[in-house]
């Protein structure tokens, strides 16, 4: 009786495995957070040399004006760079940069990454980073790690055992209810520096997951983004419109997307918005899931966990976004973006292979992922094409919003590089002041495809 309650026990586990359910940490192991790591699994201290200091949270600008609250003030303007990496000293520096980063400097002798005294400004509400502590020992994947069970509106895995648990921490990052923001751009750049506008639009993201009232588990069924994108410039996308959810079900619900377009004037389901298809923004330098450096499902990659080091990676980069210094036409400039309007950190991140698996296909066999530890939406992705060559390297190029507790992060701005003809694609650019706001809550209405066929007049 004992042996067939033992052969039971490791039939159950070995079903369990197979379908992809992977055990929460311990209660031992949680017990570090809130102790030796934050709530949401990050180290707390610095490192030994002292380069990347104890976590102490946000920091606001002097000149904060409350009055406009989306334009958030660089806290750090009279900083100084500690160290300049370029081609000439990269291979000193190479251990703490991406292998895409490196392919930069070595490529364009232009290029050069201003290293600034690193700042830790995570800034969570105290319901996220609570429900990061029960998502510890609560919640887990399923369905070959492609679906949630039993968690909260937290950082999903604050203690990652495996390279899909970092990756559904980058997919619920942390992100207001609802943010706005109006005249957000793209522009494609050739190698002679030439720009286009690949659209201008107004952008709405809505997080029902991150509801301050709901205090219950994320459910299959949940969305956990929903976002609408209205363009009006250049003359040709004028009047399109797109709606995007996804859900926390990649499986049996997945991505859906409706657009808008005028010439029809109609609403049509746009099934590939998604992989490898080309950005729409993006022209031809980014697919669909480069935006904000990952933007999907995991379902068509084997994602391995190689762990955690420390590399240099875009931080607090609010010149980055202030139209008075870094205007389109100085921060897009030939080959790559102006190294004069961007800021380098030293932080830890976490370090991901994908590698697609077999019988599927994307346009990038390999990648390779760097998330920060405090904030996994911040980050950077090596992405390689058939041969086994490096293609391309996209970046984000992050703030936070420090004007209240709890207020989150903009992750949203990033540039993607072709290493084989020189391209650039530099996406989500605020041509607006104001910038990000946090606004009240849309009606549902607002992100439906009907909502789109109902405004969608030119």
């Amino acid at each position: 009786m004992m042996l067939r309650s033992k052969m039971s026990l490791l039939a159950a586990l070995i079903a369990a495995y197979a379908g992809g359910a992977i055990a929460a940490v311990t209660a031992e192991e949680a017990r570090q957070l809130g102790t030796t790591l934050l709530p949401w699994g990050a180290e707390k201290a610095g490192n030994k040399e002292g380069t990347i200091p104890e976590w102490t949270g946000p920091v606001k600008a002097a000149n904060y004006d409350p009055k406009v609250p989306g334009a958030r003030p660089d806290p750090f303007a009279n900083e100084k760079p500690v160290l300049v990496i370029d081609g000439k000293n990269v291979d000193k520096y190479g251990d703490k940069l991406s292998e895409g980063i490196k392919a930069m400097l070595k490529k364009y002798p232009t290029y050069r990454l201003d290293v600034y005294p690193t700042h830790r400004t995570a800034n969570y509400p105290k319901l996220f980073q609570d429900n990061a502590i029960k998502n510890a020992t609560a919640c887990k994947t399923a369905d070959k790690e492609l679906k949630l069970d039993g968690c909260y509106a937290g950082t999903p895995f604050p203690i990652p055992k495996t390279g899909n648990e970092v990756m559904w921490n980058r997919l619920l990052k942390y992100d207001n209810h609802v943010t706005d923001i109006k005249g957000l751009a793209s522009y494609l750049v050739d190698p002679q520096g030439n720009k286009t506008v690949a659209g201008v639009y107004d952008f709405t993201a809505y997080y029902p997951i991150f509801d301050p009232k709901k205090t219950s588990v994320i459910g299959p069924k949940d969305p956990y983004e929903k976002i609408r994108i209205d363009y009006w410039n250049p003359a040709r996308k004028a009047g399109e419109k797109l709606v995007i959810h996804d859900n926390v079900d990649m499986v049996d619900i997945g991505r859906q997307a409706w657009g808008y377009l005028p010439g029809q004037r109609r609403v049509k389901l746009s099934p590939d918005v998604a992989y490898d298809t080309p950005s729409p923004t993006g022209g031809s330098a980014a697919t669909v899931d480069d935006s904000a450096v990952f933007y999907g499902a995991l379902d068509r990659y084997d994602f391995k966990l190689i762990g955690k080091k420390e590399l240099y990676i875009p931080y607090n980069d609010y010149k980055a976004r202030d139209l008075a210094v870094c205007p389109p036409d100085t921060v897009n400039t030939k080959l790559h973006l102006n190294p004069d309007c961007m800021r380098w950190e030293l932080h830890r991140v976490w370090v991901v292979e994908a590698n697609v698996k077999p019988g599927l296909r994307h346009m990038y066999p390999k990648r390779v992922f760097y998330w920060d530890e405090d904030l996994p939406g911040v980050g950077i992705a090596d992405n390689y094409d058939v041969a086994g060559q490096l293609y391309r390297t996209t970046h984000s190029i992050p703030i936070t919003f420090y004007e209240a507790p709890g207020q989150g992060h903009a992750t949203d701005q990033f540039v993607t590089y072709d290493l084989t003809n020189g391209y650039y694609g530099h996406q989500m650019y605020a041509t607006d002041p104001k910038g990000w706001e946090v606004v009240a809550p849309k009606p549902e209405h607002f992100f439906s495809p009907e909502a789109l066929a109902g405004s969608g007049v030119r």
